[in-house]
């Protein structure tokens, strides 16, 4: 058998399968047995190069043609079984619109979730950026750079998870997201805008502590900020939170390490028949703490305290939700009963991501 009618019976054969291939896989499998890198065709090719010119020019242009016929064949059939597939697949996959809707089972947004958008969106409105560090800290970032050495006694309240050492650096579980503000502080020189929520641990278990819990904290530092900002700050973002316009705050003297002068902050509300309103009703509940960043923890970051100078505040993402969403115990929100979730989850299609809605 001469070469050309060895590629005509090749051609014949192959354009044969193609058209009576059963099905996509089968029509592959010819592609790669004819087109393919180890194919008949594109071995032929290969040798080419051995051929005289005029022997070479014309055993090239025969496989070329040969290739495009056997291309546009396997295209065509490709189409047709395409398009069979499609109908055998809408002739048994339909749906009865008459039907009633079928209950679904569906997910929720789990409350910390929610809050946690809602404190982000308000805070990025106030032009914050959304800082974040690791949840095992060094005991200088989580105390020390703060202005807790290791004699200092308020560290007691903080009495929490320490880690194994490494090196010369105690390790800890941080008992608040502060770390986040030395880093930022000492990777960042100033102006610095930041809100950090995150993971903390302490060692507390009751209606109103667990040993791990959400917290989000805010730092301001720049040449001019005063206390009357962060007054501003927190009024704005409490009464943007609990959707009260005329929500009053209060500010009580009080003491942290890392801020000086520092302060308590109350919100308005009624106790009244035993239960919680918050608002303008003559009564107060503490919900955060506050204060003007204590010079020493601004050297301990390597800015200047003469020139710099800001405010940091921070607070409970769970008392945050349990105020607006009336939930009455802490330890539920991590014990992962569905019922719980299902009551006070939130879907995702009722209640839209606050970061979508002010975008809009």
């Amino acid at each position: 058998m001469s070469q050309d009618q060895e590629l005509q019976k090749l051609k014949t054969d192959m354009l044969g399968a193609i058209e009576s291939a059963p099905d996509s896989a089968a029509l592959e499998s010819l592609r790669t047995q004819a087109l393919g890198k180890k194919g008949k065709l594109t071995e032929m090719m290969k040798s080419l190069g051995k051929m005289e010119a005029q022997a070479r020019k014309e055993m090239g242009a025969r496989l070329n043609e040969i290739k495009t016929v056997l291309a546009k064949a396997i295209e065509a059939r490709g189409r047709v079984l395409g398009a069979a597939a499609l109908n055998e697949k809408l002739l048994h996959e339909h749906i009865d619109v008459t039907l009633s809707v079928r209950p679904q089972d569906q997910g929720r947004i789990h409350p910390i979730t929610q809050t946690t958008d809602e404190i982000v969106t308000i805070f990025a409105s106030m032009g914050f950026k959304v800082a974040k560090g690791p949840e095992i800290e060094t005991d200088w970032n989580n105390f020390t750079a703060l202005n807790l050495p290791p004699d200092h006694p308020a560290r007691q309240m903080q009495d929490t998870f320490y880690m194994p050492q490494k090196g010369d650096e105690p390790t800890v579980l941080r008992t608040h997201t502060s770390p986040v503000q030395i880093r930022t502080m000492m990777n960042q020189k100033p102006p610095i805008r930041i809100i950090a929520p995150g993971r903390t641990y302490r060692c507390d278990y009751d209606m109103t502590h667990t040993p791990m819990f959400h917290q989000f904290e805010g730092l301001v530092i720049d040449e001019k900020t005063n206390m009357g900002h962060l007054k501003g700050c927190l009024l704005d973002f409490m009464r943007a939170f609990f959707g009260i316009d005329d929500l009053p705050l209060r500010f009580r003297p009080s003491y942290f390490p890392f801020t000086e002068p520092s302060a308590e902050v109350d919100i308005g509300c009624s106790r009244k028949d035993g239960k919680l309103t918050l608002g303008n009703h003559g009564n107060w509940l503490e919900v955060a703490g506050c204060g003007m960043v204590n010079a020493k923890v601004l050297k301990n970051c390597g800015i200047d305290p003469d020139k710099y100078q800001g405010f940091a505040f921070g607070t409970g993402i769970e008392r945050l939700a349990m105020l607006k969403y009336g939930i009455p115990d802490l330890r539920t929100f991590f014990e992962a009963d569905m019922r719980w979730l299902k009551h006070y989850g939130f879907v995702p299609l009722d209640i839209p991501n606050p970061a979508l809605t002010a975008a809009d």
